[in-house]
């Protein structure tokens, strides 16, 4: 069987990535999630494995993770199960950030990378709404927001500004079609 596509999904705070991911998770099941591992508490709106930094760190020296990163002072990584999914043909969407584009398109084929973007103003208000972050890590993220976007032949962008059931469509288009066996 072939193997299915990695699918790295970027783009600002608050711009509705996991949003997007939940929707193609729920319409397609040749479709899997790279959960994440985030030395961060558990929160209501994400799905990820919270942990502490020392364990976050015994388990990237042990090798577990397919990739990892620092961002916003909190360590990220997504498990090597993830190739399970992918060997048995699964198409695999991870919340990733820009930071490891290059190393997961070393790191995976076939790769992708659908850039999920919104207006400022839209960013600003879910921020807002996540109550995570005060006024002033808000300005931050919207100022980090305005970064050059991954490019190459491999991206898409998908607006997630407006109704959500658009975007949705724009983001399951950007997805290729289930792995034959």
């Amino acid at each position: 069987m072939a193997g299915g596509t990695f699918i790295a999904v970027v783009g600002p705070s608050g711009s509705g990535k996991d949003s997007l991911i939940r929707a193609a998770l729920a319409r397609r099941t040749d479709v899997a999630m790279a959960r994440r591992v985030i030395t961060r508490p558990a929160d209501a709106t994400e799905d990820f494995e919270p942990v502490l930094t020392t364990d976050f760190e015994l388990r990237q020296a042990a090798g577990e993770f397919a990739l990892s990163w620092a961002a916003h002072g909190l360590l990220y990584g997504i498990s090597n199960r993830i190739d399970a999914d992918s060997n048995a043909g699964r198409h695999v969407l991870a919340n990733l950030s820009r930071s490891v584009i290059d190393q997961a398109r070393r790191r995976f084929q076939p790769f992708r990378v659908v850039v999920v973007d919104a207006p400022a103003e839209v960013l600003a208000i879910r921020l807002a709404g996540r109550g995570r972050e005060d006024a002033a890590d808000i300005v931050a993220r919207l100022e980090r927001a305005k970064y050059l976007r991954p490019d190459g032949a491999d991206v898409t962008v998908v607006d997630n500004g407006g109704e959500l059931e658009t975007a949705v469509a724009a983001f399951l288009a950007t997805m290729p079609q289930p792995v034959s066996a």
